[in-house]
């Protein structure tokens, strides 16, 4: 729309160029005409035309002041050439006025900070007010605020301008001058700082809302107290700091003994209740002892008894085995003498056998023993005669061809005579 208004107010221009070129090019060619010829007849320029073209100029003209363009972030009102400011806000956005009789003011409706700062010498300016002792104070505050759209004709033609030098500012000082002396430095300080805050805040609110201004927010940002004062504060901050430290650590004490108390009584209720325990397991104890008596002496006596049974049993058992041995190595006795009779008889009887087969055949000693050495020679070579035989001394006895006849023997030196042949022909061997 901002480009519509710049067409318009070109095509304006172009057009009142045009028809004041218009006259001015006859009013040219007439003064050329007179030149070259004084006898010239005059002629009228062509005002008609021009005022055309200057009617349709004025028409355009009247159609750029009827629009209004209200931008973003801001309203206006009319101001009437007559009645001065009509009611009514006009939002942003295109709005139509009369031409010539109307028009437009223009109003910011966004937030706006005004800041005020506890010292003076800095960019803001300086707050001072005074407490209830006398005292001065530096106050840095902060207020945000912003015009209300729908009482812009009421700010327009009640209030000054500009609103934040002539009646915000003033405002805030004169609230923070009229609240401060209600309170003592300590209690603007520390004690009683949001309340001096919150009552400031709202009497500046109260009081700019009934100009047309909405007060966003209030901040109370700094308070400068005076340089002696400030000393001594701090000093008395810093003892009473100290007294309540001392006061907690006194109150820690307190606990720790109470602690330790508490803890005593405990220990002397666990060893009470560890000696009625232990008490009670040894009455607990007795009384199970005395009733196991009543059961471990029968059982007691069984075993007495049984352990006597058990002794007569193994004394019995023993004579029964002492016996049993004797009887056992009597039969052992008698096995062995039988066998040794037994095995006599054999041995007897064999000698007998070989002394007979020996007896019907002589060479059967030479044989054997040729046998016996055969693995120790090859050949053997023995003299029919026999008188350089080795065993000729032993056979001579025994073979008839080799000694002379011999009375007959009895049984048993004929048994020894054989023995003692295969005794002496095992020596020779070995």
């Amino acid at each position: 729309m901002d480009s519509l208004k710049v067409v318009l107010v070109v095509t304006c221009v172009g057009l009142l160029t045009a028809a004041a070129g218009l006259i001015g090019y006859d009013l040219y060619r007439q003064w050329r005409a007179w030149k070259q010829d004084p006898a010239h007849p005059w002629r009228r320029p062509r005002l008609r035309a021009s005022a055309r073209l200057a009617a349709v100029a004025f028409v355009l003209i009247l159609v750029g002041q009827s629009i209004a363009i209200v931008p973003s972030g801001q309203a206006g009102v009319r101001v009437s050439q007559f009645s001065g400011t009509r009611p009514g806000t006009l939002y942003p956005g295109i709005h139509f006025v009369k031409p010539l009789l109307e028009r437009v003011q223009m109003f910011d409706t966004r937030d706006r900070v005004i800041a005020t700062a506890g010292e003076p010498g800095k960019e803001q300016t300086a707050l001072r007010v005074q407490s209830k002792e006398g005292l001065g104070l530096g106050l840095a505050v902060t207020v945000r605020y912003r015009l209300d759209p729908q009482r812009l004709d009421y700010v327009h033609s009640h209030l000054p301008v500009p609103l934040e030098g002539e009646l915000v500012a003033p405002v805030v000082a004169s609230v923070f001058r009229e609240v401060a002396p209600r309170y003592t430095v300590r209690e603007v300080f520390a004690a009683k700082r949001a309340e001096v805050h919150d009552l400031a805040a709202r009497m500046i609110t109260e009081k700019l809302a009934a100009d047309g201004i909405l007060v966003k927010e209030v901040m109370l940002r700094d308070i400068v107290l005076p340089a002696e004062y400030a000393k001594g504060l701090e000093g008395l901050l810093l003892r009473e700091q100290e007294n309540e430290r001392m006061t907690y650590d006194i109150q820690i004490k307190e606990k720790q003994v109470r602690t330790s108390e508490l803890e005593a009584e405990a220990q002397k209720a666990r060893e009470v209740k560890q000696a009625e325990g232990q008490a009670q397991v040894r009455v607990l104890q007795a009384k199970a002892e005395a009733d196991a008596m009543q059961y471990t002496l029968p059982l007691k006596q069984k075993q007495i008894e049984q352990t006597r049974l058990e002794a007569e049993a193994r004394g019995q058992a023993k004579v029964i085995d002492a016996k049993a041995d004797v009887e056992k190595s009597r039969l052992m006795a008698d096995a062995d003498a039988n066998r040794t009779r037994v095995t006599a008889s054999a041995d007897a009887e064999r000698m007998r056998g070989e002394a007979a087969v020996l007896t019907d055949n002589p060479l059967l000693i030479q044989k054997i023993v040729a046998e016996r050495l055969s693995d120790k020679m090859q050949i053997m070579m023995v003299p029919m005669d026999g008188n350089n035989f080795f065993a000729s001394d032993v056979l001579r006895g025994m073979v008839p061809s080799l000694r002379k006849p011999a009375p007959p023997a009895a049984e048993g030196e004929g048994e020894e005579t054989l023995s003692a042949a295969r005794r002496a022909a095992t020596s020779r061997r070995r």
